[in-house]
């Protein structure tokens, strides 16, 4: 650098130099400065017009470089343009790996703009959405790849869960599809298509195969248990049959309980859209269910209700008594005697929230994520002895499911359990309101 500003100094000092000496020899010195220093002035104008016209055209600086500080200059542009020159190769050789690695990609890849409007689509989108980029480029997503429920899916926002579909281009076809938005302020959507056509059959093969096992089951086990009833009964039958005969009945009453539960998955998995939305009277239920949970507990659980009785909810009657009836059983049968369970129903910022908590012994934080699996048990042979069928917990999360709520579940061993469902705060009505409907 200070070299450079020596030269230029040197370059400025000639004209001086060179002025005073014609001065010396009786020459005036302004117009011999004047004319002196024009070399100077167009080198300077001719490298500013360089620089105008790099900065404007970005063409590229190939060396040798001038002296002085127009040579530092260049050669600062210079080092930038090639590393501008190596970031671009860069970004074309992770675009290209990335455009390689969604083509590859057997999921339908579909990127839309704040418009909800096509702007890029792997191949895979071609097979399973019927998009085709770039001929359909810029077209609305909704009006190439066609279903009842997906404009209103995808213009809602709320991409919580994925959505199933049969598209109509393709009745054969299952569609799993999930929206994540990203880009500026979110306003871009990145849509994921999978087939589950061979999962979604296999569900149905399973639930089918549930739903008839269960109702085959269900005849014979009523007519064992009507067998077994009456000899219970019957004062000619010997005290030494007596232990079997009543083991005999509290298996066969248990295989019906778990047989009940089974139906009862099997009708919330075959009807997973909600059909009927009617205001329900939740406090209501909720002191009944808590009757028949004394009555279960055998007075052995101090039960606190803290219930807005104000509050309704919209859904459906049958299946939220048995969501929360599962809650409450459980904490009734998997907690020692003498247990406090309290019981909420209040609106928060948040939705509407029911909750169950005790002050049993808590849950170890590894059994947490496994509990709404179907017959999963922390303790398998106390979760028998109370009776439980280990499908409670399922029937909870689907009915959930249906009705737009969330679960969480918090414990620490020694600490008890909470059990918490929040509802949309849209599902929540005052009282005075429902009986306007």
């Amino acid at each position: 650098m200070l070299r450079s500003v020596l030269v230029e100094l040197t370059i400025l000092l000639l004209p001086i130099g060179i002025s005073g000496g014609l001065w010396l020899l009786g020459v005036e010195f302004t117009w011999i400065y004047l004319l002196a220093l024009q070399p100077y002035v167009l080198w300077q104008f001719y490298h500013l017009m360089r620089l105008a016209l790099l900065i404007r055209r970005q063409h590229r600086l190939i060396p040798p470089f001038p002296p002085g500080l127009w040579g530092d200059i260049y050669r600062s542009i210079a080092r930038y343009q090639q590393r501008g020159r190596k970031s671009r190769k860069r970004q074309i050789r992770f675009s290209r790996r990335f455009r390689e690695a969604a083509n590859a990609v057997p999921d339908a890849l579909v990127i839309l703009n704040k418009q909800l409007r096509i702007e890029w689509a792997n191949p895979a989108a071609a097979r399973l959405m019927n998009i085709h980029w770039p001929e359909d480029d810029g077209q609305r997503f909704t009006e190439i790849l066609t279903h009842s429920d997906l404009a209103e899916f995808v213009e809602a926002g709320e991409y919580m869960r994925p959505l199933d579909i049969a598209p109509l281009h393709n009745r054969t076809l299952m569609l799993s599809l999930r929206i994540t938005p990203f880009g500026e302020r979110k306003k871009q959507r990145l849509v994921v298509g999978r087939d589950i056509t061979k999962i979604y059959h296999l569900n149905m093969i399973r639930r089918d195969f549930v739903a008839n096992a269960s109702h085959e089951l269900r005849t014979p086990l009523t007519v064992i248990a009507g067998f077994l009833e009456p000899l219970l009964d019957a004062p000619t039958t010997p005290a030494n049959h007596r232990r079997p005969l009543t083991l005999m009945l509290h298996q066969t009453e248990r295989m019906r309980s778990i047989i009940e539960d089974l139906l009862t998955l099997s009708r919330l998995e075959m009807h997973e859209q909600q059909d009927e939305q009617l205001p329900v009277e939740v406090p209501d239920e909720l002191h009944l269910i808590v009757q028949e949970a004394q009555a279960l507990s055998g007075g052995q659980h101090q039960f606190e209700m803290r219930v807005n009785d104000d509050l309704l909810l919209l859904g459906n009657q049958p299946e939220l008594r048995s969501a929360f009836s599962n809650l409450i059983f459980n904490a009734v049968r998997h907690t020692p005697a003498g247990t406090r369970i309290q019981i909420e129903w209040r609106n928060t910022a948040d939705g509407v929230l029911f909750a169950v908590e005790d002050s049993g012994p808590g849950i170890a934080p590894e059994h947490l994520p496994r509990l709404t699996e179907r017959f999963y048990r922390v303790d398998c042979a106390r979760s028998r002895e109370s009776g439980g069928t280990g499908l409670g917990l399922a029937i909870v999360k689907h009915v959930l499911n249906r009705h737009d709520a969330q679960l969480s579940i918090v414990s620490e061993v020694g600490n008890g359990v909470r059990f918490s469902c929040l509802f949309p705060i849209q599902r929540g009505l005052a009282r005075e309101v429902s009986e306007m409907i």
